[in-house]
C-alpha cells in the first residue's frame, strides 16, 4: 500500500512521533533537487568534499539514521517520525525499496539521511546532522549516486531554505504526477553494496560550473 502511495504522489507523516496514526499528504507544489547541472553545490562545501573529513556508507545503519532524523534539532523540536513509520520504512528497507546514506566520525554515526526507491525515483524522506555538515555531505553523495545509476527524479517532498542552497525547484501537482508516471515505470539500475564514491563524486563535481560554485 506504501508503495501504490507513493506511485501516486501520496506519502504518510505522523503528527508526532508519540502519536500512533498516520496521515496522508498530497501537496499542492512538490520539491525537487535536480541531478544535472543546476544541482549547486557552494564553494566551502566543494572544498570539504575534497578534504574528506567523514567516512560515507550506504545501508550499512538504516535504523539508526531513522532514529538520528527522528531526534529533536534547532529548528524541528518535534518529529513527524513515529514507532509506525519506522517500522514500515524499516520493511521497505528490508524489501528494497528502502535506502540509507551513513555519515561517520571514526566509528561514531554523525548524520545521514533516508528514503525510497521505486522505479527511477527516489524520494527522501528525512536527513540528520550531529557535526557540522553531515548531512548536506549526504545528500552531495546521494545525487552522486543517483546520477550515477540512472534515476532520474529526487523528490524533497518539500522547499526548505536549507535545500534551496543546492538547486531545489518547486513543481505543481500536475506536472509532478506526469513525470512520476514516467519514472516509475523505467527501473533504474540497482544500488552497489559499496559504491566507490570517489569516483561518484568526481562525476558530479565536474558538473558544477564555476559560476554555480559560491
Amino acid at each position: 500500500m506504501l508503495l501504490r502511495a507513493y506511485a501516486a504522489g501520496i506519502f504518510p507523516m505522523a503528527e508526532s512521533a508519540a502519536s500512533s496514526d498516520l496521515r496522508w499528504f498530497d501537496p499542492p507544489v512538490r520539491a525537487l533537487i535536480p541531478l544535472d547541472s543546476r544541482f549547486h553545490i557552494s564553494r566551502r562545501l566543494v572544498r570539504k568534499l575534497r578534504h574528506n573529513p567523514y567516512r560515507v556508507t550506504l545501508n550499512r545503519a538504516f535504523q539508526d539514521v531513522m532514529q538520528g532524523c527522528a531526534e529533536p534539532q534547532q529548528g524541528r523540536e518535534t518529529t513527524w517520525i513515529n514507532q509506525e513509520i519506522l517500522r514500515l520504512y524499516t520493511t521497505l528497507h528490508q524489501r528494497g525499496h528502502a535506502h540509507a546514506i551513513e555519515v561517520w566520525e571514526d566509528d561514531e554515526l554523525v548524520g545521514g539521511l533516508y528514503g525510497v526507491s521505486l522505479g527511477s525515483a527516489f524520494f527522501g524522506e528525512s536527513m540528520f546532522s550531529r557535526k557540522k555538515d553531515a548531512s548536506k555531505i549526504a545528500l552531495v553523495h546521494l545525487v552522486a549516486l543517483l546520477r550515477n545509476y540512472g534515476y532520474t527524479l529526487l523528490d524533497t517532498q518539500f522547499q526548505t531554505p536549507h535545500l534551496g542552497r543546492f538547486g531545489t525547484f518547486e513543481v505543481e501537482r500536475d506536472t509532478y504526477l506526469a513525470m512520476l508516471n514516467t519514472v516509475i515505470n523505467t527501473q533504474a539500475v540497482s544500488f552497489p553494496n559499496n559504491p566507490a564514491w570517489d569516483h561518484l563524486l568526481a562525476g558530479i563535481l565536474s558538473l558544477q560550473p564555476v559560476t554555480q560554485i559560491s
